[in-house]
């Protein structure tokens, strides 16, 4: 409702997910299946996906278009009008592939914007559970006498996923615990039917049959490294599935920044990506340098965030951690602009590199870190 005519919005609910949205949600998802099946030898049949409010504004929807696809299923739309109607659920004649069974986990702003997106993927969701179909096309049929929901996020009112706090305040032990606050703070149930019940057996039990951890991130003004919001999802999820499966599960972080081309990256090589082209670039050091303390801020938080993928997936290697000690560290010219333009980043730097050492995260490459670590 616009009555004065100057009230801003950002699109319709209803006309999400749009068509081009839906063809391109498609795309992702083909292109993540025969990813998956090329590393792991095997379709993957069941997965979970982060989905956020920011993102599908942007989109449209990919996201959750690919969810839809992955299921096997596509929007009705209203002849004549972009308006979605309803689900309509895809024989397995006309699919290249079998059924994915999709968990999501959605954000609290996902969840106050798009109810209507909630109940749609809920119930269409149900009906592959439904569908007689065998269980090597359709892996949710197997799941018809287990439980239902297929959509959690945090508690009504809640935001985030709960482990900023654990890993700012230096609150965990191991990943374990880091894996009690992403499912107690994450195991609430949305659907058709349910507005937000407690369902923790329910998260555990569809996190517990999880091949693969999903994120997608559709442009390039920011990366995994400066936002809390991916360690949190990404990181979360996965530390609770090493945790239910006491295994590792392949995590991707898929680039569809261009929608023609969609990119399928494992975190480790987006991790991998992000170091080298932004963090230990000079350029961006260069760059920040011109906003002083803020700049200095933004080394010291890029490292957190690089600490907190490290606890929480292990996919930050060694030789990221050495990248970046050299960048800001060991050179001398950085070092120095950290320590005159912002002290308490500096000390929070150093002692970030040190529990990174201390909880085993990282065996520095050069035998001198721990000593000039120490002595700074």
């Amino acid at each position: 409702v616009l009555p004065s005519g100057r009230n801003i919005y950002a699109s319709d609910p209803l006309g999400i997910p749009s068509r081009s949205s839906y063809s391109h949600g498609c795309k992702i998802a083909d292109k993540f299946v025969q990813s998956y099946l090329q590393e792991n030898g095997d379709w993957p049949k069941s997965t979970i996906i982060d989905l956020w409010c920011s993102s599908t504004l942007r989109t449209s929807g990919e996201e959750f278009s690919m969810a839809l696809s992955l299921l096997g299923a596509k929007p009705i739309w209203t002849d004549g009008t972009e308006k979605v109607s309803g689900i309509e659920i895809l024989p397995i004649a006309l699919l290249d592939k079998p059924r994915v069974d999709v968990t999501l986990r959605v954000s609290g702003f996902f969840r106050d914007a798009f109810p209507q997106l909630i109940s749609l993927v809920d119930s269409a969701a149900i009906a592959v559970m439904k569908l007689d179909e065998p269980s090597d096309m359709n892996p949710a049929g197997a799941t018809i006498d287990g439980s239902k929901h297929r959509v959690f996020g945090s508690k009504p009112g809640a935001y985030g996923a709960g482990l900023q706090a654990m890993i700012d305040e230096r609150l965990w032990n191991n990943k374990e615990d880091l894996s009690e606050a992403y499912l107690s703070w994450g195991s609430y149930a949305y659907g058709s039917d349910v507005d937000g019940i407690e369902a923790r057996k329910a998260f555990e039990n569809r996190l517990s049959g999880v091949e693969a951890i999903v994120q997608n991130q559709d442009n390039r003004e920011h990366d995994i490294l400066d936002s809390d919001d991916y360690y949190q999802f990404e990181g979360g999820a996965a530390a609770a599935v090493k945790t239910l499966q006491g295994r590792d599960r392949p995590i991707y972080h898929n680039d569809h920044s261009r929608p023609e081309n969609p990119i399928i990256r494992t975190l480790e090589e987006e991790i991998g990506r992000v170091v080298r082209s932004r963090v230990v670039n000079p350029k961006w050091i260069d760059g920040v340098k011109r906003h002083g303390y803020k700049g200095a801020f933004e080394m010291a938080a890029t490292l957190d965030y690089l600490f907190a993928f490290s606890a929480t997936t292990g996919a930050v290697a060694n030789h990221h951690f050495d990248l970046v000690y050299v960048a800001f560290i060991e050179n001398e010219e950085n070092r120095q602009f950290i320590v005159e333009n912002n002290r308490p980043a500096f000390d929070e730097i150093i002692d970030r590199f040190q529990e990174a050492i201390d909880r085993g995260l990282w065996v520095p490459k050069s035998n001198s870190a721990q000593n000039l670590l120490k002595n700074l």
